[in-house]
């Protein structure tokens, strides 16, 4: 796992850290329970350990949602709630 995302319950922001080598690029989708997008992201890394806030969450209806995270061939994926 490069990346977690604390905690797993949001209400308008996702907190995320990085556990990989700087230089690269990071998307992100988040997707609901119906698969649609929701938000997207793009990054690029500039340090290790890097930490930052994914924002603008607020009007997103409370919900399951995915989070699918992707670093050159490394991918992964993330169950959320988005709570009151």
């Amino acid at each position: 796992m490069f990346a977690t995302i604390k905690p797993s319950i949001f209400i308008d922001a996702l907190q995320v850290e990085l556990s990989s080598l700087r230089g690269s690029f990071l998307r992100g989708v988040l997707r609901d329970d119906n698969g649609s997008i929701c938000s997207t992201l793009e990054k690029n890394i500039l340090t290790e350990n890097e930490q930052f806030s994914w924002t603008g969450l607020n009007d997103l209806p409370y919900g399951r949602y995915t989070v699918e995270l992707s670093q050159g061939d490394d991918e992964m994926k993330i169950n959320l709630v988005k709570r009151i």
